[in-house]
This record gives C-alpha cells, structure tokens and sequence, in this order.
C-alpha cells in the first residue's frame, strides 16, 4: 500500500476472463471502488498454458504442427477478447488509467505472483458461485487467491437473477 501513501493512487488489479463474471466484477469494481483519476486499473488475464500433447494421442491421430498452431491461434484470440472486452467496459471510465497484463499459466498461481510483481493495492475478482461440490472438485482460484495474495482481495459475486 505504498503507492497509495505517497499519493500516487492505487494500483487496483481486476482479474478477467471470458465468463460474465469477471465482467461483472470489473463494472462494479469501476463504479464502486475506483475513486479517482489517480487509480489505476489493471487488467489480469491468466491464460492456461497450452497442453503438451503427445506427437500421438491414444486414439492413434497425429497432431500435425498446422494443428497445433491453429491450438495456439485459438488461445491468443481467446486472451484478446477477453482483454478487449475488458477494456471496453473501462472506455466508459475516460479518467482511470488502464494498464493490461496476460501472463500464462495456472491462473491461481498467475494472479497471486502478478499481483505482488505489480504491486496491487488490491485483487478485484469475480466469483463463480460454485457450491461445496464444485469448488471440491474444481478448485476455487477466487479462494486460492484470498489465502495467498498478500494484497487485500475482493470477491464480487454476481447478483441472482
């Protein structure tokens, strides 16, 4: 919370994807947290890394090179939209600093590292809402990155409908 001290605004990192919500973390977190000009928003997009594949799978179908870079064509655009719509969201805001950060891999570990290399003054990220059995099974990156952020966290949950 250094920066804040001195002055500079704080460093707010929003982690985003494609799902709705992230989307809905990111609008309440610039209309309910983000205070002034001097905030800067930071845009977080974990994309997972691709998977290594073996030169055959155990159907016996070869994974050409054209297949695996169509793969990885698919993963760049998937990062670029949720990106850009991130930013979309935030032209609505002209006065907050936008800055945008995609880093690959496990998205726990990515938020948690970024954050801390940024120097956030605090996680914004949205919830998926998933019940006991889900997040068992699943993994909750939301509670992951409540224990081991060393920034504070907020969890937006999207509102039911």
């Amino acid at each position: 919370m250094a920066s804040a001290a001195a002055g500079a605004g704080r460093r707010i990192v929003v982690a985003v994807d494609e799902g709705e919500e992230s989307t809905h973390a990111l609008s309440w977190c610039l209309a309910n947290v983000v205070s002034s000009a001097a905030d800067t928003v930071v845009l977080l997009h974990a994309r997972r890394p691709r998977p290594v594949y073996a030169a055959m799978d155990s159907a016996g179908y070869m994974l050409t090179s054209e297949v695996m870079a169509s793969m990885e064509r698919h993963a760049n655009a998937v990062s670029a939209a949720a990106v850009d719509k991130a930013k979309r969201i935030c032209a609505a805001y002209p006065n907050v600093k936008v800055e945008t950060v995609v880093e690959s891999g496990d998205p726990r570990d990515v938020i948690c590292d970024a954050t801390e290399k940024l120097g956030a003054d605090l996680l914004v990220m949205g919830s998926h809402g998933y019940g006991f059995i889900q997040r068992a099974f699943l993994g909750s990156v939301s509670n992951h990155c409540a224990q081991n952020c060393k920034c504070p966290v907020l969890i937006v949950k999207r509102p039911k409908e």
